[in-house]
């Protein structure tokens, strides 16, 4: 052990000693016209889960649940995004899509069958958020139809990163809240997997 390290002062907890209590969803603590800020999960002070592309559904799961969060990028060693894979992703229909085109079983799809690629995903920039409210980010994610929207800039090189993001679901729970997703398709991609 390193004896440059100090032992902190420490002593018994005082009766009466309390622990800040969390607040009911209907006790709506953010407003809309509050700074974007508020709801937003910024990666400098939360760390981001990944995945790799090659992980299964069970081992995609097994990782959302241990880490509790509903959205886990698919990245390379490296830390390059190739993608994200959301709980829809796992539970909704594009399992069942990706058997159907490739056969085989549900244990064997992997992360980067079900996940959104990279070329796929949009962001919204730092600056632009700075001058949000949360109302924007709202209306900005009920038209996207996601039920999250990624927030990218350059970093120190000018190399594109992803910086934060925010969640309709941490939204909703701090607003109290339903956020209506829509459901119209925003690109020809869109479009055409909604008609197939």
């Amino acid at each position: 052990m390193n004896t440059s390290y100090q032992n902190l002062p420490h002593k018994l907890l005082a009766p009466g000693t309390s622990i800040p209590l969390s607040h009911d969803p209907e006790e709506a603590s953010v407003s809309f016209e509050d700074d974007a800020a508020m709801v937003y999960t910024d990666f400098t002070h939360t760390r981001p889960f990944a995945i790799g592309p090659t992980a299964r559904i069970a081992q995609i799961n097994d990782k959302m649940i241990a880490c509790g969060v509903r959205l886990l990028f698919v990245a390379e060693a490296d830390g390059v995004i190739k993608g994200l894979v959301t709980y829809t992703d796992l539970f909704g229909d594009k399992p069942v899509r990706y058997m159907r085109e490739h056969g085989g079983s549900r244990d064997e799809i992997l992360a980067q069958d079900i996940m959104t690629p990279l070329a796929q995903l949009e962001a919204l920039t730092r600056a632009d958020v700075r001058r949000a409210s949360v109302g924007d980010i709202v209306e900005t994610i009920r038209l996207a139809g996601r039920q999250h929207m990624l927030v990218g800039d350059g970093d120190a090189d000018g190399a594109p990163v992803i910086t934060g993001l925010f969640s309709s679901t941490h939204i909703e729970k701090l607003t109290g809240c339903k956020i209506e997703l829509s459901t119209r398709a925003h690109t020809f991609a869109d479009l055409e997997q909604a008609l197939a």
